[in-house]
């Protein structure tokens, strides 16, 4: 191999170390921001349910109301 060819296959190699820490910075930030995601639909799973079980509770309140005047 050349000089020239060997310098030219440095620079490659060189690229695609720079490129794979890239893409290798980028995934940890992704897999953080998913897991970041994952935590707040689960908060807002549960805060969803909370208010769907008040909800009801009020329901069931107001029916009983009802009844009770009837």
């Amino acid at each position: 191999m050349s000089k020239p060819d060997l310098q030219q296959l440095e620079q490659k190699l060189g690229s695609l170390i720079q490129a794979y820490q890239h893409l290798e910075k980028e995934n940890r930030e992704l897999k953080a921001d998913r897991s970041s995601w994952l935590s707040e639909r689960e908060k807002l799973v549960q805060q969803n349910q909370l208010a769907r079980d008040k909800v009801q509770d009020m329901i069931e309140r107001l029916k009983k109301m009802e009844s009770d005047i009837e």
